[in-house]
């Protein structure tokens, strides 16, 4: 024989002797599979069968006195903790030991009839049993016309087990309520087909799970595959004539409420006819507990969503039961459920808010009621705080994101502006240009624009609608807020996870129709706070880096007399020259005066150039004397960088956390955040339009002949002068009648609130954006929530302002003239309040949350003497004398008060 003859049969022989090793490894392979896959079951028939014992010691054996029944589910997934953990197994009692540990063909049967989990013994609720495992009517699904026969038959007979039972059986088992109460409950052919092909699926996907090549699966791996088919087992709910649901060919990728197929009018019927029977109850609550458990498995490893699609109509089903709220289903049912709920797909949620909002307000006030009592209830009894975060409570968290289903539902369901976002917003949004040097400020810790959270809410997109869309809600968004949740919620922990760790931890701030105005604003002030840190480090190393002695600040030096002048030029040549630096920490400093900005100069800085810009002499806003509220003059003299300036203005406030004396209508709040004024923006901006084109709208005669109107309007310039406008080509010659009226108040509305104010508006909101453009504000609040943030609270509580007030310097809340002072206080006219808030705090409105919200402190300030009361209105402080009688005190106060210009140092 050749040497290359040896060489083949050398290498023929080596091949062999690897598939050889190669078939030994494979079968020592499957043989400790198949040794870890019969431990698993032996655990899992010991948790759910027990050994026969009954004085059994094992704490993992049903038969134990002291063992707690667990759904199949939850045994599944015991089980598989219990093998790989080595826990004790039970030998088989005498009277067991005739029956084998592995699933027999009669175990499926066994499983359908334990799917419904623990169900009540008896007619009247009470102790909780294990399923009856003894032959039964039974049903693959629910119709109200069968629960009707089945409460009839209950009636005759005098005993409600078969009820109870049945209910326990299908609320329990997601496959058979999901079919259940539909409007065509009889499964068709193509069901019954497709039904069949899911079990040909999980076929296919266990095959896939052995490795796909033949290779045998670890040991880990096989404990989970047994787990998942023990699982499935127990969704195997099969009857006589209906098989389990399967899944159809994959949901188009629209929300679309008509494919969930639930007769919601017949559930509300069966709830209220399953409420005269005691005992029922307890299934239902044992039933959703099981059923809970077993949906968030699906939903989680399953992806049953995607495959099956009635499954929507389960949580419709469940979110119907009125008794949802009530304390027994709070502690463990309901925490459960809304877990499950919280992993359904973005377009599944989509589904839920499109049918939801076909609801009136008061289901979806019982709705809201239920998520929030849950809240609430988890929140007093838990000891949240720095240690434990409520962030990290899963029903919280849970309960929270199934609450935004509803809300959704709710502005979906209210009055919806239909205009469009206006497109120039958008586009000033993208170009809002990154300094050329991003890269740099990124290695030195600024917050990089790509790093910026997504200013919409995915549910939001889905189902087309914005909170800024809603005018008018069918349930009010201060229902959503849940206070006691506020009181916990650890802000700072918050903002960190909402900025930097969003992926991987929860943030009330993606949430924050829950939040109130007040946590917002504080979650607000840590944004800016920390850019503001950031923009100081940046400046620090280009002096470093770059030799020049750069300020860390955005430092303003103005003349009282000439504020405007100079801090506006100044302004603008910040604007043009670096607009980053419009996101530095604001320090004013008045020409000529001692006082060091900590807060209270900025205060001061803002109310001059508020008074100066809004002066009516100037003509850059129009009053309305009606209203009070000022509004863009269309025919002002100045150009538009003034308006840009005045933009800034407005952003800096918010950005430095101070409150400005302005009085804007809420349509430019709106228009800020991107919508376009529309007819009903004018019910506070114009008023007596408002009403004009109102009644025009609403007149029942004929709107040609009587009103004898065209689409030529007229207004007044800021001289007086009539103006005429065409809001269409050939207006004159177009009458406005009853058919074209609505066209023609749409138009008129755009033309005031938009058109006819475009190139002042446009530069006001570049200005303001050049300073909040990268800042979460669109996204947590609401326009009326900006205005309270801009403006503060009109309402001036002096008696909750006591309440809050702290003392320094030997006064206390007990002393004299403490008393004295609130007193006087209290006795006060609202102006001279408003003076005293004034000389104070810098501002004579409240912030965010009112009075009681503000730290003021009152310290001593000597003993009884002529000398006026003093303020430090960076820190909130008044120094106070003190004086010798109560007279005295209200003399100096007053005067201390009425007179209070400049600053000095002390």
């Amino acid at each position: 024989m050749s040497s290359t003859g040896l060489e083949e049969s050398d290498a023929c022989a080596g091949d062999d002797s690897k598939r050889s090793k190669s078939s030994e490894e494979d079968k020592r392979g499957l043989m400790k599979r198949a040794a870890v896959k019969q431990k698993i079951e032996r655990y899992y028939h010991q948790l759910t069968e027990g050994c026969g014992n009954d004085s059994c010691s094992n704490q993992f054996c049903a038969s134990s006195p002291a063992f707690e029944p667990l759904d199949n589910n939850a045994a599944a997934l015991r089980a598989v903790d219990l093998c790989r953990n080595k826990a004790r197994l039970c030998d088989p009692h005498p009277s067991k030991r005739g029956a084998t540990v592995l699933r027999s063909p009669d175990h499926s049967k066994a499983a359908a009839l334990a799917c419904s989990g623990p169900l009540p013994e008896g007619a009247t609720g009470g102790k909780v049993s294990q399923p009856p495992r003894q032959n039964s009517t039974d049903v693959g699904c629910l119709t109200e016309e069968q629960l009707e026969g089945i409460v009839h038959t209950c009636r005759e007979t005098g005993d409600l087990a078969p009820l109870v039972r049945i209910v326990g059986r299908v609320f329990s088992c997601a496959d058979a309520l999901a079919l259940s109460f539909c409007h065509n409950a009889t499964p068709s052919k193509e069901e019954l087909k497709a039904r069949q092909a899911r079990d040909e699926d999980k076929d296919e996907d266990e095959k896939e799970g052995d490795g796909g090549d033949g290779e045998p699966m670890d040991a880990e791996t096989t404990m989970m595959t047994t787990a998942s088919e023990m699982v499935d087992t127990t969704h195997a709910c099969h009857s006589p004539t209906v098989s389990p649901p399967a899944p159809s060919p994959p949901m188009p990728q629209s929300p679309d409420a008509e494919e969930i197929s639930v007769d919601i009018e017949a559930v509300r019927r069966s709830y209220r006819l399953l409420q005269e029977y005691d005992g029922v109850e307890t299934a239902l609550l044992n039933a959703l507990l099981c059923l809970s458990t077993n949906v968030e498995c699906e939903l989680a490893y399953h992806n049953v969503y995607a495959r099956s699609p009635h499954y929507l109509n389960i949580f419709v089903i469940v979110m119907e039961n009125p008794s949802l709220h009530s304390p027994e289903y709070l502690d463990a049912a309901l925490p459960t459920f809304c877990k499950a709920m919280s992993r359904l797909p973005t377009l599944a949620q989509a589904r839920l808010v499109l049918l939801w909002a076909k609801n009136d307000a008061n289901e979806l006030r019982r709705m809201v009621e239920t998520f929030q009592q849950l809240i609430t209830c988890r929140v007093i009894t838990q000891d949240f705080g720095s240690q434990r975060l409520v962030n990290e409570d899963d029903a919280v968290v849970a309960a929270t994101k199934c609450l935004k289903i509803v809300y959704y539902a709710s502005l979906l369901g209210g009055e919806v502006d239909s205009n469009p976002r206006d497109e120039e917003e958008s586009e000033e949004d993208e170009n809002d240009g990154e300094p050329t040097d991003s890269t740099f400020r990124e290695l030195l810790g600024a917050v990089p624009r790509g790093k910026r959270p997504m200013p919409f809410e995915p549910l939001a997109i889905e189902v087309g609608v914005q909170p800024i869309d809603c005018l008018h809600p069918l349930v009010p968004h201060e229902d959503f807020i849940n206070e006691p949740l506020n009181d916990v919620l650890e802000m700072d922990k918050d903002f960190t996870f909402f900025r930097v760790e969003q992926e991987k931890r929860f943030s009330f701030m993606t949430c924050p129709f829950i939040l109130s105005p007040v946590t917002k604003s504080l979650g607000l002030y840590y944004d800016n706070r920390i850019r503001m840190y950031s923009e100081r480090r940046i400046t620090v190393f280009h002096s470093l880096v770059q030799g020049q002695h750069l300020h860390p600040y955005l430092r303003l030096k103005v003349r009282r007399d000439h504020v405007i002048d100079d801090a506006l030029v100044r302004l603008e040549m910040i604007a043009l020259e670096n607009p980053t630096d419009l996101r530095k920490q604001l320090y004013v400093e008045f020409e000529g005066e001692q006082g060091v900005d900590e807060g209270g100069v900025s205060k001061e800085f803002f109310q001059l150039v508020v008074e100066e810009i809004f002066n009516r002499d100037i003509g850059m806003f129009t009053f309305d004397e009606a209203t009070h509220l000022f509004w863009f003059n269309p025919s002002s003299l100045e150009n538009e960088g003034q308006f840009t300036l005045i933009g800034i203005v407005l952003g800096l406030a918010i950005y430095n956390n101070c409150i400005l004396d302005i009085h804007f209508p809420m349509v430019v709040y709106r228009k800020l955040m991107g919508k376009r004024g529309s007819f009903h923006d004018l019910v506070d901006s114009h008023p007596t339009l408002y009403r004009s084109l109102h009644y025009l709208l609403h007149y029942q005669g004929n709107v040609e002949e009587d009103i004898m109107a065209t689409f030529r309007i007229s207004t007044l310039d800021m001289f007086g002068t009539p103006v005429s406008y065409d809001l269409q080509e050939n207006a004159d010659q177009v009458p406005v009648n009853n058919w074209n009226r609505q066209e023609f108040v749409d138009l008129y509305a755009n033309y005031i609130l938009n058109t006819s104010v475009e190139k002042q508006f446009r530069a006001f909101r570049h200005g303001f954006h050049m300073v909040t453009s990268e800042s979460p504000l669109k996204m947590l609040f609401r326009p009326e929530e900006i205005e309270l943030l801009v403006c503060g609270s009109k309402v001036l509580d002096f008696h909750a302002l006591q309440e809050a007030t702290e003392y320094d310097g030997g006064f206390s809340k007990t002393s004299r003239i403490i008393k004295e002072f609130w007193e006087t206080v209290h006795e006060f006219t609202e102006d001279q309040k408003c003076l005293l808030l004034q000389f104070t705090t810098g501002t004579d409105r409240a912030p965010v949350g009112g009075l009681g919200k503000l730290k003021m402190i009152i310290a001593k300030n000597g003993p009884d003497s002529d000398r006026l009361p003093t303020a430090h209105t960076c820190f909130n402080v008044l120094l106070l004398p003190e004086y010798s009688t109560q007279e005295k005190l209200k003399e100096r106060l007053l005067k201390a008060i009425t007179h209070a210009k400049g600053f000095g140092m002390l």
